[in-house]
C-alpha cells in the first residue's frame, strides 16, 4: 500500500476555478451597476456615473477575456488566483473612491475576497491580500470624494466615526480570514482522512476478493487443460511405453491431473462451501486479529463470554482492519500487557481492547479519533516509520463504524491504568452476512 504521507488526495482538486471567480464577478458587476443606478436615477444623489461604470466595465471586460482565455474547468495557481482577488479589492477600492470612501456603506465588501482568499488558497496569499485591503481602508479614510446625498447638502462623519469603519474592516477582514481558513483546513484534513480510508479499505477488499479472482481464473484455464489432456492422452496412445519418452509422457498426464485437482479446488471456492468458509465466530474474528500480533514481548489475554450462542458474522475487511490498527494500537503503548474481552447479549456483540500503558495524554483524549490527532508522543513519532500521521485510529474508527459498530475511546477507570477502547454492534446487525446491506443499515441510522 502507498505511504499515506506522500499521497495527493486531491489537492489540486482545491485550487480556485477560474469559472467560479468569473461567476462571482459578474454577480458583482450586476450588484454594482444596480447601486449606482439606484443611487443616481431612484434617489437623484448626484455622482460621477461615467467613471463608476468606466470601473464596472473594466471587470466585465475582464471577466470576457479570462472567459476567452481559459476553459471551464481550468484551476488557477495560487499566485494567478491572489493577483485576481487583488484587482478586485483595487477595482472596489476605485468604486469607493468615487463614491465616499469609507463613508459608503458598500465598504464592507471588502471582506467578501479575503473570504474566498481564505478558503481557497494559502496562509500567506490570504495574508498578503488583506495587507492590501488594509491600505486601501486607510488610504479611503482620507482619500476619497464626497459621499452621494441630496442636492445642494453634504454629510461629512466624524473622524472618530470613520476610524470605527476602519478598525470594523480591518477587524473584520483579520477574523473571517482566520474563521474561514480554519473551517477550510478543518474540511481539508477530514477530506484526505477519508480518501487515505476509502485507499484501506480498497486494499483489504481487494484481499478478500483474492478468492474470486482465483475461481475465475481456474474456470478461465479448465478449457486449455482439457485440451492438454486430450492432447496427452493420445500420446501415451500412440507412444511406447518403455524408454525415456514413455516416462516422460506418463509423467505430464500425471502432472496434468494433479493441475485438474488444483483448479478444481480454486474453482470450489465460489461454492456454497466457500461461503460457508467466510462466517466466523466472534472468537475467531478477534483470534484472526491478534494472530500477527503474538510473540512481540507483550502479553495477550482474550477473555470471551456471553449468553446463548456466539454471534456469527461473515469476514469484513473493514472489521477486520479497523479491530487490527486496535489492537496495534494497544500493542504499542502497552507496558507488558494488552487484554481483549468479548462479550455478547442477546441484543449487542461488544468487544473491548484494554493495555496498560500511560493511556491516553489529556489534551489527546478530547479530540482522539479524529483525523490527523496522533496519539503518540514526539519521541514514539520520531522513531515511527511514517511519522505518526495520526490517521490510524480514524481510519479505524471510521471502518468500524461503517459496520454499524460504536466505538468509544476513553482511560481506563482508578485505580487502573492505560487506554480502554469498547466496540459494540447490535447483534442482529452484527449477525447479517450480507455485509453491504450491514455497512447501509449503519449509515441510513
Amino acid at each position: 500500500m502507498p505511504d499515506l504521507a506522500n499521497l495527493n488526495l486531491g489537492r489540486r482538486a482545491r485550487r480556485l476555478r477560474v469559472d467560479t471567480l468569473i461567476r462571482l464577478r459578474w454577480l458583482a458587476v450586476a450588484g454594482q451597476s444596480a447601486a449606482v443606478l439606484a443611487t443616481f436615477y431612484g434617489l437623484g444623489f448626484p455622482l460621477p456615473l461615467g467613471l463608476c461604470f468606466l470601473a464596472i466595465a473594466a471587470s466585465a471586460w475582464l471577466n470576457i477575456g479570462l472567459r476567452v482565455r481559459f476553459p471551464v474547468s481550468h484551476r488557477l495557481e495560487d499566485t494567478a488566483a491572489l493577483i485576481l482577488l487583488s484587482y478586485d479589492v483595487l477595482q472596489l477600492s476605485g468604486l469607493l473612491y468615487l463614491t465616499g470612501g469609507l463613508e459608503n456603506p458598500f465598504a464592507m465588501l471588502f471582506l467578501a475576497p479575503v473570504m474566498i482568499a481564505a478558503v481557497s488558497l494559502t496562509s500567506r496569499a490570504t495574508l498578503l491580500l488583506g495587507i492590501l485591503i488594509v491600505l486601501a481602508a486607510s488610504f479611503l479614510a482620507f482619500f476619497h470624494l464626497p459621499l452621494p446625498w441630496l442636492p445642494n447638502e453634504s454629510l461629512s462623519l466624524p473622524i472618530l466615526y470613520l476610524a470605527g469603519i476602519w478598525l470594523a474592516i480591518v477587524l473584520g477582514a483579520a477574523f473571517i480570514g482566520i474563521y474561514a481558513a480554519r473551517v477550510a483546513e478543518e474540511a481539508r484534513r477530514l477530506s484526505d482522512a477519508l480518501a487515505a480510508t476509502e485507499l484501506v479499505l480498497a486494499r483489504e477488499q481487494h484481499l478478500t476478493q483474492l478468492d474470486g479472482l482465483a475461481a475465475a481464473a481456474a474456470h478461465e484455464l479448465g478449457t486449455p487443460l482439457a485440451t492438454i489432456t486430450l492432447i496427452v492422452k493420445d500420446l501415451a496412445e500412440m507412444l511406447p511405453i518403455e524408454g525415456l519418452i514413455g516416462e516422460d509422457v506418463v509423467l505430464l498426464a500425471q502432472e496434468v491431473q494433479r493441475c485438474r485437482m488444483i483448479l478444481g479446488k480454486l474453482a470450489s471456492l465460489g461454492d456454497e462451501g466457500a461461503e460457508m468458509l467466510d462466517r466466523m465466530t466472534v472468537s475467531h474474528l478477534v483470534e484472526e486479529v491478534v494472530e500477527p500480533q503474538r510473540n512481540f514481548g507483550v502479553e495477550l489475554v482474550i477473555d470471551n463470554a456471553g449468553e446463548g450462542a456466539e454471534p456469527i458474522c461473515r469476514r469484513n475487511p473493514g472489521i477486520l482492519y479497523g479491530l487490527g490498527n486496535l489492537v496495534e494500537n494497544a500493542m504499542d503503548f502497552a507496558n507488558s500487557r494488552v487484554r481483549i474481552e468479548m462479550r455478547w447479549t442477546q441484543d449487542q456483540v461488544r468487544i473491548t481492547i484494554e493495555d496498560d500503558g500511560p493511556g491516553f495524554l489529556p489534551d489527546v483524549l478530547i479530540r482522539v479519533g479524529e483525523p490527523y490527532i496522533s496519539t503518540k508522543g514526539p519521541e514514539r513519532r520520531a522513531k515511527s516509520e511514517n511519522g505518526g500521521l495520526g490517521l490510524g485510529l480514524f481510519i479505524a474508527k471510521t471502518l468500524l463504524e461503517r459496520s454499524g459498530a460504536t466505538v468509544a475511546m476513553a482511560n481506563a477507570p482508578p485505580p487502573g491504568r492505560g487506554a480502554r477502547i469498547v466496540v459494540i454492534w447490535p447483534r442482529l446487525l452484527f449477525e447479517r452476512l450480507k455485509t453491504g446491506e450491514a455497512e447501509r443499515s449503519a449509515r441510513g441510522r
